[in-house]
């Protein structure tokens, strides 16, 4: 996984940097701000940019509509410091492909991170209930012109779904479901086409409009 690091803090890129090098992640690069994130971003063409939220000057969410505009296959994923961020929704809503907490542990930022290479969403679990109570009020406030868009999904496709918003793996979902990951992955690309959503963090912030019986909690193995 080739990537560049956005942070305006010089002490953090540089233990960032080395904890994704000892993990033999490929680090083309650091930016301190989303300008220069933007240029280095046209020049190195990274697959991953993983990017705090909050800069001086033009922020995160505004440097991620322009490289999704410019790289519509690059994936962003940005960094806070706390869950109650208020950006939480907007950086989504840009197109963001995660949102990891900087306070994790080493050991879930990597895993969570990694994930994106196996074509999940790194989004920690409590970020994702934010998000999702935030799509909900947001969904009822426009109602009449979503309704019936979950409707759309198959019965898997809801349950699948709903897995994926609880933090499960493709790995374990497949398991449980007597399917493959590839078959997975197919579903997740069939959800978020019929949903008319950009990528799967928003499918899973949708979750929370699947019917009770399917968005119920599963013990995850």
């Amino acid at each position: 996984m080739r990537m560049i690091l956005v942070d305006d803090s010089d002490l953090f890129l540089s233990g960032l940097r080395n904890m994704l090098e000892a993990a033999d992640i490929v680090v083309l690069g650091t930016a301190s701000s989303a300008q220069e994130a933007i240029e280095l971003a046209r020049r190195l063409q990274p697959e991953v940019v993983l990017m705090d939220v909050q800069m001086p000057g033009q922020n995160g969410i505004e440097a991620t509509r322009v490289l999704k505009a410019l790289f519509p296959e690059m994936k962003i994923v940005m960094m806070t410091v706390s869950d109650r961020d208020e950006h939480l929704f907007d950086a989504i809503v840009a197109g963001v492909s995660g949102y990891l907490l900087k306070n994790m542990s080493p050991e879930k930022f990597l895993e969570t991170l990694t994930g994106i290479e196996r074509g999940e969403s790194p989004l920690s679990p409590g970020l994702a209930a934010r998000i999702m109570a935030e799509f909900a009020r947001r969904d009822r406030e426009t109602a009449p012109r979503n309704a019936g868009i979950e409707s759309s999904l198959s019965e898997r496709q809801q349950e699948i779904l709903s897995l994926v918003a609880q933090g499960w793996t493709y790995k374990a979902i497949a398991q449980t479901l007597n399917l493959t990951e590839a078959g997975i992955k197919y579903h997740m690309g069939e959800i978020t086409r019929r949903m008319h959503l950009q990528n799967r963090s928003q499918a899973i912030a949708r979750a929370n409009r699947l019917p009770p019986n399917l968005s119920a909690e599963k013990q995850c193995p």
